[in-house]
C-alpha cells in the first residue's frame, strides 16, 4: 500500500477510489464500496477494501457537511460534493460507521498495519466522530 499519511486520502488506493467516483452522478459507489466490506463477513479484510470504504466514508462526511480539511488529495472530493449536493440517507451513514468499526478489527490488515500508530487510530475517530455528528 502507498501511503504517506494516515488521513483518509493518504494512500493511493483512495486516490484511485476517488478517481473513479468522478464518473458517478449518485450515491452507488460508495454504497457498493461500503458493501464490499460488508460481504466480507468475518473474513480477513484487505487493505484496499478497507482504505476504499474509508475514502467512501470521508464522501458521506462531506455531504453530511462535516469536511476534513480541502488539501491536494481531496480538493476532488470538494469537487465532487460541490457538484452532487446530495443529503445522504441515515442507514448509508449507520453502514460507513459499522463498515469503520470492522476496519479497526483484528480480522484487518489494514489495522495490522497501522495498529497502534496514534495518527491513524485518531484520523478513525475523527471520521466516526463527523459521520455521526
Amino acid at each position: 500500500m502507498g501511503a504517506w499519511d494516515a488521513s483518509s486520502f493518504g494512500n493511493d488506493t483512495a486516490n484511485d477510489w476517488a478517481y473513479d467516483l468522478k464518473e458517478c452522478d449518485d450515491l452507488s459507489h460508495i454504497q457498493s464500496t461500503l458493501q464490499h466490506v460488508v460481504d466480507a463477513g468475518d473474513d480477513y479484510l484487505d487493505a484496499d477494501l478497507a482504505s476504499e470504504a474509508i475514502a467512501a466514508a470521508e464522501v458521506l462526511a462531506w455531504l453530511n457537511g462535516k469536511p476534513s480539511p480541502v488539501d491536494a488529495y481531496t480538493e476532488k472530493i470538494a469537487t465532487w460534493v460541490a457538484a452532487h449536493p446530495i443529503q445522504p440517507p441515515a442507514e448509508l451513514i449507520q453502514r460507513a460507521v459499522a463498515v469503520l468499526d470492522r476496519i479497526e478489527g483484528e480480522e484487518s490488515e489494514l489495522w495490522e498495519l497501522w495498529e497502534g500508530d496514534p495518527d491513524w487510530t485518531n484520523a478513525i475517530a475523527d471520521l466516526r466522530n463527523r459521520l455521526s455528528a
